[in-house]
């Protein structure tokens, strides 16, 4: 279900189970464990999720898995959604969204687990679960209104408002929209100027942004960002990005 392709320092993870790129426990638990063996693979500064097809980035959850009404399946399946993408969200490497259409329930859990996201200008977005008798449990009712605002999330969530794509960009569900057929691109090409900085100091910086996130109270998050200022010059990037600048060249990063 999962395509995996690293381009230099940027993976590419591609949706791929058709027709609408639906997530299915063994999917979710695959995606899960690209993301655990990107972490593990330093070479890797960025990540662009993209669907596979012109239509559908993801519609979510196939309902089939909650036809019959069995708990203990349902348990395992928002387990495993909130699992994949709360490992998503904390991913070492920086995470860009490619939304190349439909991104619906769990799809757009997927997308609001990353960094970043880049909607094509014929995407739409919504949380219809209510509709069906069900919540988003992929994180999304914690993450959306961080991006959004409490009332744009309870709009989409308690209403079942689909959003389009230039909607989605003045309320900051997305932060670009392009034309059909180059999200990837663009997302591409966001990727690769994250690749040149230093992905060390990318990792702390994106920590430290979620602190506010986390509620950490600002006291503690400032004394934590001074720590790690401090932290960057145990690792040999440090020194390399500042002498590149110096010597006008472009550092060439260790991830250390």
């Amino acid at each position: 279900m999962i395509d995996c392709k690293i381009d230099g320092h940027v993976a590419v993870l591609t949706l791929n189970n058709p027709a609408a790129n639906t997530f299915t426990a063994d999917g979710l638990g695959e995606f899960k464990q690209w993301i655990g063996d990107l972490n593990g693979n330093l070479d890797v500064y960025a990540a662009v999720i993209t669907g596979q097809g012109e239509k559908f980035f993801s519609a979510g959850a196939d309902l089939k898995s909650f036809a019959d009404g069995d708990k203990a399946g349902a348990r395992r399946m928002a387990q495993l959604f909130g699992s994949a993408f709360e490992a998503l969200q904390e991913a070492r490497f920086v995470t860009i969204a490619a939304i190349n259409g439909y991104a619906m329930g769990g799809g757009l859990e997927c997308a609001l687990s990353c960094d970043l996201r880049i909607a094509e200008e014929h995407a739409q977005m919504a949380l219809p679960e209510p509709s069906v008798g069900l919540l988003p449990a992929g994180c999304g009712t914690q993450t959306l209104p961080w991006l959004v605002g409490e009332g744009w999330a309870k709009r989409m969530i308690l209403t079942n408002e689909r959003v389009a794509a230039s909607k989605a960009l003045s309320i900051g569900l997305v932060e670009e929209v392009v034309p059909r057929g180059e999200g990837l691109a663009a997302a591409m090409e966001l990727a690769k100027r994250v690749s040149t900085l230093s992905p060390r100091a990318v990792n702390f910086s994106k920590q430290l942004v979620h602190q506010a996130r986390q509620g950490t109270p600002r006291n503690a998050a400032l004394a934590l960002e001074r720590e790690r200022f401090m932290d960057l010059f145990d690792g040999a990037d440090q020194l390399e990005g500042v002498n590149a600048f110096l010597e006008k060249r472009k550092p060439v990063w260790k991830n250390a």
